[in-house]
């Protein structure tokens, strides 16, 4: 099996905060990121697809189509926006990286799926800081 990756870029806002819980208590778990006027980032998301390469075009998946379906699919949906309440599919949730990624799962799996003959969505990866990023396997 060969892994192709695509990375995509957006930015957006959020905060982490439970309404279950006191100011103290967000405070204390969340530090700055439980900000009442929210934060943001330059978030990066990497879509990692395995296969084998098609014999007619050496290709495991067109990165141009992949790179559409990303931007079309969750990149226009989460840029500039925020993510507490400005994005459908994050209504109810935390505004975390590892309910984001699970989500931008959700949305891609079954269409990516589609575009390789002989393999699929193998990982996501999702960087909010340089130092700070999750990886999903759909699990």
């Amino acid at each position: 099996m060969v892994h192709v990756c695509r990375k995509e870029h957006f930015n957006a806002a959020h905060k982490l905060w439970n309404p279950k819980w006191s100011e103290e208590k967000n405070k204390s778990v969340f530090g700055p990121c439980s900000n009442a006027n929210w934060h943001g980032h330059n978030f990066e998301l990497i879509v990692t697809i395995k296969g084998r390469p098609d014999e007619d075009t050496g290709f495991v998946v067109d990165l141009k189509q992949l790179s559409n379906l990303i931007r079309k699919e969750v990149i226009d949906k989460v840029d500039h926006k925020n993510l507490n309440v400005d994005v459908p599919f994050m209504e109810g949730k935390m505004a975390s990286c590892e309910n984001l990624v699970m989500e931008f799962w959700k949305i891609l799996q079954p269409q990516v799926d589609k575009m390789v003959k002989d393999g699929g969505l193998y990982k996501l990866t999702l960087y909010e800081t340089p130092r700070n990023f999750v990886e999903y396997y759909g699990e």
